[in-house]
């Protein structure tokens, strides 16, 4: 047990990554609030993690810093403290080659990935910093080290969000606080079936082709998973991920050079 009595947050965790990390800290003795902007798929997320009284859901949306502020005291309320926050909501809809982007929907892959990480770091932090003990964990992508076309704003925030990290660990790394950020490679969640389809129009391929294009560029030739995520997520969560801060690990199969 290794977060015995924890209590962590994890936003967007009704599905996909976010839930893989819930359920994974919920194994190991942590207390969970999830976040997410439908109370359905809250409850239904609830019911099939079977945590009982040791989770919680609370509505919000990432983009919205009151919705954000609210889900760190809803942690505070309801467990008493924060140990760890978990910054997954985050991902990328309407995009398209730069010479076509709205204003509007780069501002969208700001707010969704960049400033709900701000945003949730910052509340958490004013509260770990007087416990000198605390655990940020920011689900980058593969994409805050590389790059392709067309998915260009979200490029742009999970490289900043790359940045934020390494930054924000040495402002907090001698207070007992590590920040740090995963970079997952494909993933088949909910958001990519959902999105994935558009944004392999976009770039003039089929979705077929657009998940082929990531698997073979990584050395295991499959996708990853949730669960292979997670795992990591509970090592920097742990006493035993201690040492490990401002660091940008890789959870992609092997696609990236670094």
């Amino acid at each position: 047990m290794k977060l015995q009595d924890k209590v962590a947050v994890v936003t967007g965790g009704t599905a996909g990554i976010g839930k893989a990390i819930a359920a994974a800290f919920l194994a190991e003795g942590a207390r969970v609030v999830i976040n997410g902007r439908s109370p359905e798929k809250g409850e239904k997320a609830l019911a099939e993690l079977g945590a009982g009284d040791r989770a919680v859901f609370c509505r919000g949306d990432v983009n919205d810093k009151d919705d954000i502020e609210r889900l760190i005291t809803t942690a505070v309320d309801t467990f008493g403290r924060l140990d760890i926050l978990v910054n997954n909501a985050g991902g990328a809809a309407r995009l398209a080659p730069v010479t076509e982007l709205t204003d509007e929907d780069w501002d969208l892959h700001m707010k969704w990935n960049l400033y709900s990480t701000f945003y949730a770091t910052r509340a958490a932090l004013r509260l770990m910093l007087p416990r000198k003990w605390g655990r940020v964990i920011n689900i980058s992508s593969v994409e805050g080290k590389h790059g392709k076309p067309v998915i260009t704003p979200y490029v742009t925030a999970k490289h900043a969000i790359n940045g934020f990290t390494k930054a924000v660990a040495k402002e907090v790394g001698t207070e007992g606080i590590t920040v740090n950020a995963l970079c997952p490679g494909i993933i088949i969640t909910d958001i990519v079936k959902d999105e994935g389809p558009r944004t392999a129009e976009a770039m003039g391929i089929t979705y077929e082709q657009l998940i082929e294009m990531y698997v073979q560029d990584s050395a295991i030739k499959r996708p990853n998973t949730v669960e292979e995520v997670a795992a990591v997520a509970v090592l920097l969560a742990s006493d035993a991920g201690a040492g490990i801060t401002g660091a940008m690990l890789s959870i992609d199969g092997g696609t990236a050079a670094y």
